[in-house]
C-alpha cells in the first residue's frame, strides 16, 4: 500500500536512487520532504523503506516497464539521475528511454524536474567552458546527453533545470580504487573537473529551495589541480601506488561553476585536494 501524502509537505520522486540518489533521498527526507525512489529491482526495497523513501520499481528499456505503478510521478517535483547505458547505440537508445519518460510526466501532476546531467556535454575546448557552450563533444554519451538535455527543455507542460556534474568523488569512489583501472599513463598537465558527493546533494537541494528553475548550471569544483596535483596528494594520504604520469598537450576543458556561485551557492569543497581523503 502507498502511504498517503500528508498535507502540508513538498513531494519530491527520485528516479535513480543509486550512489547519489539514495544519499540525496535520505538528505531530503530529514528535512521534511515526502519522498519517491526508484530502483530497477525489489532488492533494494527494504533500504530504501528503513529510510523513510517510498520504494517504486521502474526502468527504461527503452520503454517504461508495464508493470509500474503511476503514482510515483504523482509529486510536485522529478529528479531524473541515471547515466546513459554504455552501448554502441547510446546515441538512440538514450533520447528512446526519455521519449517513454516525457509521456509519463506530461501525463502527471510534476510541474518542475532536475536533470542530473554531465560535463561530458561539453567539447575539450582547450580552456574554460561555460553554460553557453554548445559545441558538439567527442564521446557518444556526451552526445545522447545533449540530445535529452532538448527534449526536456522543448517540454511547455513542466520547467527543466539542467545541472551538468563534474567527475563524482567522495566516500566510495577513492582515486586509487580510480587508477587501479587505468592501463595507460596519466597526462599529469591536464586539470582535473570534479565534485564530491556532499556538494552533488547541497546543489540540488539548493536549487529545489531557491526555486531555481528552468536553467541550466554547471557543477564542479571551482578549483582545479593539476591530475598530477590531486593524484599524488590522495598517493600520499591513501597510501597508494602512484600512477606513470606524461607531460603532453592533451585536450582538455576547464569547467566553470560561476554561475551557480553567483545563485549564492557556497561548496563545501571548492577544491578536491581538500576534500580528501575520502
Amino acid at each position: 500500500m502507498n502511504k498517503t501524502i500528508k498535507m502540508g509537505k513538498r513531494t519530491v520522486s527520485i528516479l535513480g536512487c543509486g550512489w547519489l540518489g539514495m544519499p540525496l533521498a535520505k538528505f531530503l527526507v530529514n528535512v521534511d520532504y515526502e519522498v519517491k525512489g526508484s530502483t530497477p529491482t525489489e532488492n533494494k526495497f527494504d533500504s530504501l523503506k528503513e529510510a523513510g523513501i517510498e520504494p517504486y520499481k521502474i526502468f527504461l528499456n527503452p520503454n517504461i516497464n508495464q508493470d509500474f505503478q503511476k503514482d510515483f510521478f504523482n509529486s510536485e517535483i522529478l529528479i531524473i539521475n541515471f547515466p546513459p547505458k554504455r552501448r554502441t547505440d547510446i546515441e538512440d537508445f538514450h533520447p528512446k528511454q526519455f521519449e517513454s519518460l516525457i509521456e509519463e510526466i506530461n501525463n502527471s501532476s510534476v510541474k518542475k524536474v532536475i536533470l542530473v546531467s554531465s560535463t561530458s556535454v561539453y567539447a575539450n575546448l582547450n580552456r574554460k567552458v561555460t553554460e553557453e557552450d554548445n559545441q558538439i563533444p567527442e564521446k557518444a554519451s556526451g552526445k545522447a546527453l545533449r540530445k535529452v538535455e532538448q527534449m526536456l527543455c522543448n517540454e511547455t507542460k513542466f520547467s527543466t533545470t539542467i545541472i551538468r556534474f563534474g567527475g563524482l568523488i567522495g566516500y566510495d569512489r577513492k582515486p586509487g580504487r580510480f587508477l587501479s583501472k587505468m592501463k595507460t599513463a596519466i597526462d599529469g598537465n591536464s586539470p582535473v573537473n570534479l565534485l564530491h558527493q556532499d556538494d552533488c546533494v547541497n546543489i540540488i537541494s539548493h536549487v529545489i529551495e531557491n526555486e531555481l528553475w528552468g536553467d541550466v548550471y554547471n557543477a564542479c569544483c571551482p578549483k582545479h589541480p593539476s591530475k598530477k596535483e590531486f593524484y599524488e596528494k590522495a598517493a600520499e594520504i591513501g597510501g597508494f601506488s602512484l600512477p606513470d604520469f606524461k607531460e603532453s598537450n592533451s585536450p582538455f576543458k576547464i569547467i566553470c561553476a560561476e554561475k551557480l556561485t553567483n545563485t549564492g551557492f557556497l561548496f563545501k569543497y571548492d577544491n578536491p585536494i581538500n576534500a580528501l581523503p575520502f
